[in-house]
């Protein structure tokens, strides 16, 4: 009887042992049928919040102002409405009635965080209901609030002039894979970001990898704020600092016929 060569034999037990992995490779798995699922689901959503009025609002019928969605940080939760105005531009517009925006602060649930689409229909509804300036919508927010204005921003930035997290976070592979109309809104937003060096909290490195992320994307117009000395609480210097609502009227964003651009 005939003998093979030991390597020979290895080599056919290999082709054979394969034959049927490369048949299954080519055609449909017979054990598994391809399926579509469609449904059609809808859900209400529902969100507290105060609203600010700038003084002289409502005087001119055709005049449309500047409007900010402020967002707040975990502490702020729950169903006390007015532990939104502890912070930001919902405490500064007490004192300020002469505050040149709109001034839109939804208080998140105790337990959750920001949702995108509930800010979305929010923003929506004000849009629609009050004389705001589409062209002059800001988003910034602190903390918990810093994470969804990232998140915000990045998912819908032609909605928004300019955006500004402070001391948040956020996925920058969302800001990579953007494609379309989304890529071509973000390589125009503008955005401030602002983080204490010493955050024990929310470490420097989420706002620095994020602003990089953008850079990278193509957004020439994203700069950082580190406060040197700051530990969580950079907010305070940073809503009290004219410049960053400045920085905000100087940005505006309008529609142009092959998408959206900042002008």
């Amino acid at each position: 009887m005939p003998t093979f060569p030991r390597f020979l034999t290895t080599l056919l037990l290999v082709a054979w042992l394969a034959a049927p992995l490369m048949t299954r490779a080519a055609k449909p798995d017979a054990v598994q049928q391809a399926h579509t699922f469609t449904k059609r689901i809808t859900r209400t959503v529902r969100a507290d919040y105060l609203l600010f009025l700038p003084k002289g609002y409502g005087q001119k019928a055709t005049k449309k102002w500047p409007l900010i969605l402020f967002l707040h940080g975990s502490g702020e939760r729950g169903s006390d409405l007015w532990l939104v105005a502890k912070h930001g531009p919902p405490k500064i517009v007490a004192d300020k009635p002469d505050f040149p925006f709109i001034v839109v602060s939804p208080q998140c649930p105790a337990g959750q965080t920001w949702s995108d689409d509930i800010l979305l229909a929010l923003l929506d509804e004000v849009t629609t209901k009050y004389a705001v300036d589409k062209t002059r919508v800001y988003l910034t927010g602190l903390s918990m609030g810093g994470y969804g204005t990232w998140s915000l921003g990045i998912a819908h930035p032609e909605r928004f002039a300019a955006i500004a997290p402070v001391c948040g976070g956020g996925d920058p592979v969302k800001i990579l894979l953007a494609e379309g109309k989304q890529a071509e809104a973000l390589k125009t937003l503008p955005v401030w970001a602002f983080h204490g060096a010493k955050d024990p909290v929310v470490n420097v490195s989420e706002s620095e990898r994020m602003a990089a992320a953008l850079r990278q994307f193509g957004d020439a117009d994203v700069k950082l704020t580190i406060y040197p000395d700051a530990q969580h609480d950079c907010w305070t210097v940073t809503y009290d600092n004219p410049k960053l609502y400045e920085w905000f009227l100087a940005h505006q964003r309008k529609s142009v016929k092959h998408g959206l651009r900042d002008r």
